[in-house]
């Protein structure tokens, strides 16, 4: 069981590799390097999200001396760039360090002209790590907001159509700050499905849909009553077309990496390690009890007299209806502990993590589990049952010495699964 979690870990290590950010930044601005200021103009660099060190380090090496240079990320990834101003904000929840940041981020674009240009390095995590709230708004309202959001199962292209409306970063805000001066993005993907939109809820591109999309989605949700009143009041107002649209043809965003090449690069590995290897599911999203379910019965159907390596992508949702603290990934390797323990035999391992290292408020990246995990809880004195039921899967997995902890990993491409089932 030692050498199959060893092999887990070593395919999360390429996963992380491919997505490494300054590298993809790199091969993208040989091949599209960004519009340079026109004489007398001023470069702006910006970085935004899990991977925005990494990203601003590698534009610096390759970019003109930039005239400013600001980069917005996570408290586990921040660092010192000699030449630029590095702030942290917090995530999934942002707070003042997020607010602060997102004042930060508008001032630095906020007084360019047509001979000016800015370079936007763009990754996941830039939703909550830097906030503006809409006029009317406060820290508070969006805080609110996102808790109720991150509790009721909705998925990241829901919740970013919500959280854009409510912003003045968010949905095209920045490329708005910055007109009218060119804004060339560059972007790795969290989102599956590529869409640039919702990648950190779409600074630099146009938005997912307008306020009366955001309050029926609500609505529909049946959350529309619990909003504070002035996020109601705010989304029922009539449509600001200036914050709406936006001229599409001066978007130029390219997309640098993506949960996909990591699901290919573990692919790769596995095979060379020997394993018969099979990516199942590249978008694996939805409730993580059902995400459970569809990842045990793939599992039944490929049980041979080979190795097998079985690799899934996504990022899932959890339906929070307990006090305890977990994230996905933790949950969704839970709930495959306890599937498989009914209907698995033989020698298994599984492993479900957050490319970024971090999964929900907690210090885990995931957890790897196999048989013998729900004993082992048992064995510690914990009722797994009841953990799961209370949304504690991080206190679950630690009884069985489960949790998967990597610290930040200085990108972010969602969320990868692995299952592995020696030879029967």
């Amino acid at each position: 069981m030692a050498d199959l979690r060893s092999t887990l870990g070593d395919l999360f290590a390429a996963a992380i590799a491919r997505a490494d950010p300054a590298m993809a930044l790199a091969e993208s601005l040989r091949q599209h390097p960004p519009p340079l200021p026109r004489p007398g103009g001023r470069l702006i660099l910006i970085a935004l999200g899990k991977a925005a060190v990494p990203m601003m380090r590698q534009a610096m090496r390759m970019l003109p001396p930039s005239d400013r240079a600001v980069a917005v990320t996570n408290p586990e990834n921040l660092a010192e760039i000699p030449g630029a101003s590095v702030l942290a904000g917090d995530h999934p929840v942002p707070n003042d360090m997020s607010l602060a940041a997102g004042a930060a981020l508008r001032q630095a674009v906020g007084d360019l002209t047509a001979n000016d240009s800015v370079v936007a390095l763009i990754s996941g995590g830039g939703s909550a790590l830097a906030v503006a709230p809409a006029a009317g708004l406060t820290l508070a309202h969006k805080t609110a907001v996102t808790d109720l959001l991150l509790g009721a199962g909705l998925d990241i292209m829901q919740m970013n159509l919500i959280r854009q409306q409510l912003s003045e970063l968010k949905g095209g805000g920045l490329l708005r700050s910055a007109y009218p001066a060119p804004v060339c993005s560059y972007i790795l993907s969290d989102v599956i499905g590529d869409d640039l939109r919702a990648i950190a809820s779409g600074p630099t591109v146009a938005p997912l849909g307008s306020r009366t999309m955001a309050r029926d989605c609500l609505v529909a949700h049946d959350l529309w009553a619990s909003l504070p009143g002035a996020v109601q009041a705010h989304l029922s107002a009539q449509e600001d077309p200036a914050q709406t649209l936006l001229d599409t043809g001066s978007v130029i965003a390219h997309l640098i990496g993506s949960n996909r090449h990591s699901l290919i690069a573990m692919k790769e590995l596995a095979a060379r390690k020997g394993w018969s290897t099979d990516i199942v599911d590249y978008a694996l999203t939805g409730d993580v009890e059902a995400a459970a379910a569809r990842i045990i019965s793939a599992t039944q159907a490929r049980v041979s007299n080979h190795p097998v390596a079985l690799i899934f992508g996504g990022e899932t949702t959890v339906n929070l209806t307990g006090t305890g603290r977990g994230g996905r990934n933790q949950e969704l390797a839970l709930h495959v502990a306890r599937l498989g323990r009914q209907t698995l035999s033989g020698s298994w391992a599984f492993l479900s993590a957050g490319t970024d290292g971090r999964d929900g408020p907690t210090d885990a990246a995931g957890g790897i589990v196999d048989g013998g995990t729900w004993q082992r809880i048992l064995d510690k004195g914990g009722d797994p049952m009841a953990l799961l039921r209370n949304n504690d899967s991080n206190r679950a997995l630690r009884f069985a010495d489960d949790l998967f902890v990597t610290g930040g990993t200085g990108t972010n491409v969602a969320d990868i699964q692995i299952m592995l089932l020696p030879a029967r």
